[in-house]
């Protein structure tokens, strides 16, 4: 494997799903097995979890890793082909992510979505060009269109709470926000569940349909008291439109999640990727309570991240 930026196939998932747990057991397993190289985590965007348990499994394995907030330490970055650069931007991305390439033997990078240039976005331009002039391998910390870590971390925390069933009622919810918010979350999330032969439905407000690639194979339910009866697992998300890229079309306060929701679904379990909105996309009464998987997701994002820099060091 020399990239992670996206699901691949079940065969692949399960084996980084049953590593991450062999790895959750006993971290340190492969303490030697990165012993000499280097990760860089290169952050265009804010983080938290992604950037300490990226460290942290790096760690696990004996690798070195060295972060960069390319948006507050590096240089403007130039990535259109051919610019003249007479204006803001001072280092381009073929000389920047060449010198990185250089200097690690994996690069880890996140990068947000503009929410403005919805066919820039959707190539997930500025991945392909760390990609294209980096020539090491490259692990998605968040791209434009998907989050494939969290996700993994996701597909963990669900297989440890099934309770011996096969084919679990997933719903992923659209919650409100005040924010425009990315889709990577959820994209991935759709992408991940069906790729792993989940029984996925996502409700939401209309017009807040996401891109049908990643959606394709769901029950698409605008009835969300409807799409939670007899789920095993919420995931709780917002998200902006789509099809009107990057607007706020709904900031309905019905949506959130409360204990009155699960009176259909009294098994159900609750997940988020965090930072959370308490009381906007979901009720403390959820996260504090006995349905909430959030602080288990949380902690497999360590696991996730370590399971994927293994399988690339082979």
């Amino acid at each position: 494997m020399k990239y992670f930026t996206q699901f691949e196939s079940k065969e692949l998932g399960q084996e980084l799903i049953d590593l991450a747990l062999v790895y959750k057991a006993n971290p340190l397993l492969d303490q030697l097995k990165g012993q000499g190289k280097r990760v860089g985590c290169i952050f265009l965007n804010p983080s938290l979890r992604t950037r300490v348990s990226t460290q942290i499994a790096a760690q696990n394995l004996g690798m070195e890793a060295i972060v960069l907030n390319m948006d507050k330490e590096g240089w403007a970055l130039e990535m259109q082909e051919g610019a003249i650069m007479n204006k803001g931007t001072v280092e381009h991305i073929k000389d920047a992510a060449g010198v990185l390439g250089s200097y690690f033997d994996i690069l880890a990078i996140r990068a947000f979505p503009s929410l403005t240039n919805k066919e820039e976005d959707m190539t997930d331009f500025i991945f392909g060009q760390f990609i294209k002039y980096s020539g090491i391998p490259v692990v998605s910390l968040e791209s434009a269109t998907r989050h494939p870590l969290q996700s993994l971390a996701d597909q963990i925390t669900i297989q440890e709470h099934l309770s011996g069933k096969r084919k679990p009622k997933v719903v992923l919810t659209w919650g409100p926000h005040i924010k425009s918010i990315p889709h990577a979350v959820a994209n991935s999330f759709a992408e991940w569940s069906l790729g792993m032969g989940h029984d996925l439905t996502i409700t939401h407000p209309e017009g807040y349909e996401l891109h049908e690639s990643f959606t394709k194979g769901a029950t698409i339910e605008y009835d969300q008291a409807k799409a939670l009866q007899d789920a095993d697992f919420v995931y709780v998300k917002n998200w902006s439109a789509f099809i009107d890229y990057g607007k706020i079309l709904c900031t309905d306060d019905r949506w959130m999640l409360t204990e009155n929701h699960f009176r259909n679904a009294p098994e159900g379990k609750v997940m988020h990727c965090l930072p959370v909105r308490r009381n906007l996309e979901l009720s403390d009464e959820i996260l504090d309570g006995s349905r909430s998987l959030v602080q288990k997701q949380a902690e497999n994002r360590i696991y996730a991240a370590q399971a994927v820099l293994s399988k690339i060091l082979g």
